[in-house]
């Protein structure tokens, strides 16, 4: 699925996510967990952030300016209406390219529609665009390959390079693997938290 057509997709979903979403505790959890970890507040990078909401609000109660990027251009109004004070884009995470490094990434239940092949670059782009210190929090599926699933009427594409193919791109770029939960067991819903350590963690003592 390209993204236009997965913008598409969402710009036709977009009222009904937001009104379910908006005001929900879903993931909240994981966010909560996720900056725990964080040693800096400054900068966060929301990947597919659909219309904000909770995710937005709770990292900018903790003083994270919020960059958010999502394919829905519909999503993408809908954010900047709800959080006039964040920085929101269309953009596909695969292509977008920023100079800025964050002190918290989160990618919840987005890039789990990206095209099997961008899987690992991207997580590798994810860690790359962390601050020393920072944390990347994502979600994606527990089976290896790709498929398609029906929702409102509509096909969704997913893939996932599963839990040991993530787990060691987030090992081979040197990040500090925090969390792995199932967090929705029995769906094969995962969620990963890690960080990228501070020069002198990486010293011996």
């Amino acid at each position: 699925m390209n993204p236009h057509e997965l913008g598409r997709k969402y710009d036709a979903i977009a009222a009904w996510w937001h009104d379910r979403h908006n005001q929900s505790t879903y993931g909240l959890a994981a966010v909560d967990r996720a900056l725990g970890f964080c040693t800096h507040f400054l900068r966060a990078l929301d990947v597919g952030c659909g219309a904000g909401g909770r995710l937005v609000r709770r990292m900018r109660e903790h003083g994270l300016a919020v960059t958010g990027i999502d394919v829905s251009a519909e999503m993408i109004r809908l954010a900047r209406l709800n959080h006039p004070e964040s920085c929101f884009q269309v953009a596909d995470i695969v292509t977008w390219q920023t100079e800025e490094r964050f002190d918290l990434i989160l990618a919840w239940d987005s890039i789990f529609h990206l095209p099997l092949a961008a899987q690992k670059p991207t997580v590798e782009k994810l860690c790359a665009q962390l601050a020393e210190g920072g944390v990347l929090a994502y979600t994606f599926g527990n089976a290896v390959g790709e498929h398609t699933d029906t929702w409102h009427d509509d096909t969704f594409y997913y893939s996932s390079i599963g839990i040991p193919g993530n787990l060691r791109v987030l090992m081979d770029q040197g990040m500090e693997i925090l969390h792995l939960e199932l967090d929705q067991y029995p769906q094969k819903h995962v969620v990963v938290i890690a960080r990228r350590p501070l020069p002198e963690e990486g010293q011996p003592g």
